[in-house]
């Protein structure tokens, strides 16, 4: 076979698996959209340097838990999971100069607490209005008192 041939072919294999990733990655999202209580939801670990260490992805609301998916994940199972109790949101602020470009455009960042330290996570406005109505209506007595 002629190297021009397995050039073509090679490259029409690599394009194919893109394509099929691609779609992998839509159908993961509508699949996990279906049941409503979805949005972006950006996260990054509080100790990373400021501005770094950004991933995309979706947040997802279950009964008492809040599932997050990586964005670019074909894996169907969720990244990172935080029960409502455990969970405690502690301020907001816009993105600073360096993050801009790593989040979604109109997107806040809002700290949680968490027992496994601070994590920052990046959501619309209307979202965090969402997460801040999911952790208040959990079952009374269910939040130690602080």
């Amino acid at each position: 076979m002629p190297l021009w041939q397995w050039l073509l072919e090679s490259a029409g294999a690599v394009l194919l698996v893109i394509l099929l990733f691609g779609v992998v990655l839509v159908v993961r999202r509508r699949v996990l959209s279906r049941h409503g209580g979805t949005f972006e939801l950006s996260v990054r670990d509080a100790n990373q340097r400021a501005g770094r260490g950004w991933v995309l992805g979706l947040g997802r609301y279950r009964e008492d838990s809040l599932d997050w998916y990586r964005i670019f994940s074909p894996l169907p199972r969720p990244k990172r999971s935080w029960r409502r109790n455990d969970l405690t949101f502690v301020s907001q602020r816009l993105p600073r100069r360096d993050e801009e470009y790593a989040l979604y455009s109109g997107h806040v960042v809002v700290v949680c607490s968490t027992p496994r330290g601070d994590v920052e996570m990046a959501m619309s406005p209307s979202s965090l209005t969402g997460l801040q109505s999911w952790l208040e209506a959990g079952p009374p007595g269910s939040r130690p008192s602080r």
